[in-house]
Parts: C-alpha cells; sequence; structure tokens
C-alpha cells in the first residue's frame, strides 16, 4: 500500500506541473488572436475603437507593445514582439515530457521495489504482492498518459496561436493607417512623461 501512495504523489506532482504548462500556453497573452482578429476581418473600420478598448484592457499588455510596433512602422519591434510572445508559449515546454518519463519510470521502479519487498519476506502473499505491483505500474503510467496528453495539447494551442497571430499582425499591418485617437494621445504622453 506505502508504494501505490507513492506512486499516487509521484504522479500527482507530474500532472500539477504538466497543468502548469497548459496555464501558461494558455495565459500567454491577455486577448485570444482569433477573436481580434474576426473583429478585424468583420469591420476593419472599428480598429480603432478596438485599438481604444485594447488600451484600456490591464491584461493586454503585450497586445499593446505590438500595437506600438506596428505603429512605428519598425518590422524589427514587430519581430520583437512576436519573439516575446514565442518566448511565452514556449515556457516550461519540456515539463510535460520529463513528467511522462518521471511517472512511468517510478511506477515501474515502485513495481519492482513491492516485488523484491515481498520476495525478501518470509511469508509471501504472491497475490498482494503482484497486485500492488500492477496498481504502482497503473498509476505511474496513467500520469504519464495524462503528461503526454497535456503535451500534445501544449503543442498544438502553440502552433495555433502563433498562426493566428501571424494572420492578425499581417492583418493589421495592412489596415491604413488610423486618426489620430484616445489611444495615440494616451502614449504621445506616456512617451512625454518619460522623456527628460
Amino acid at each position: 500500500m506505502f508504494f501505490t501512495i507513492v506512486a499516487i504523489v509521484v504522479a500527482v506532482l507530474c500532472v500539477a506541473a504538466s497543468i502548469r504548462r497548459l496555464v501558461l500556453v494558455a495565459d500567454a497573452t491577455g486577448l485570444d488572436a482569433g477573436v481580434l482578429l474576426a473583429a478585424v476581418r468583420e469591420s476593419p473600420d472599428a480598429w480603432p475603437a478596438i485599438r481604444d478598448a485594447i488600451a484600456r484592457e490591464p491584461a493586454a499588455e503585450w497586445e499593446r507593445e505590438l500595437f506600438l510596433a506596428l505603429e512605428s512602422k519598425h518590422a524589427a519591434l514587430v519581430n520583437e514582439q512576436l519573439s516575446e510572445l514565442d518566448y511565452a508559449t514556449q515556457r516550461w515546454a519540456r515539463v510535460p515530457r520529463v513528467c511522462a518519463s518521471v511517472a512511468s519510470s517510478s511506477g515501474f521502479l515502485l513495481a519492482a521495489l513491492v516485488m523484491r519487498a515481498a520476495l525478501a519476506s518470509d511469508d509471501v502473499d504472491v497475490n498482494s504482492a503482484i497486485a500492488a505491483a500492477v496498481n504502482a505500474v497503473v498509476v505511474g503510467l496513467a500520469g504519464a498518459a495524462f503528461c503526454v496528453a497535456a503535451h500534445l495539447r501544449a503543442r498544438a494551442m502553440v502552433r495555433e496561436r502563433l498562426a493566428v497571430t501571424d494572420k492578425l499582425v499581417d492583418r493589421l499591418e495592412s489596415l491604413p493607417a488610423a486618426p489620430l485617437s484616445r489611444f495615440d494621445l494616451a502614449l504621445d504622453l506616456k512617451t512625454l512623461k518619460a522623456s527628460p
């Protein structure tokens, strides 16, 4: 029973780390680029109002930096923001794979320890020893399966997010320059305050 509990603890920790990876991918930016792209495609004339609304959104820090880069017309600044997004989506990228390996390996190791302890004792109950060993392996493999699924889902989310963001950037670059808005005024005030 002890070895099964240890296998459960290891599997739960591995699953928790894999969930953390999924959360990091989901929260890489404050807004969903797909929804933003759909809004801009549906009504390109509403872009200044959308931009102003995003400027007031506290969670949309990366988006504001992207808009500033796009308005500056410097490709290097836009590429810097895309690199920042790539970095944000790659945090903990290897964790689910490592956790899958740890969960499965610990399951097999604990099963071997169960069998060793059973064989070393004077009164061997073969059925309960085999059941405890199988439990440890099954728990380890279940944890590994979840970690693999989390890895595959996170990888798909990253690919999808980066592809949609590229389409969004292309679409925003094709829009005509917007007239001066409250967003521009706020940026100008920010620049004036930052200058010596």
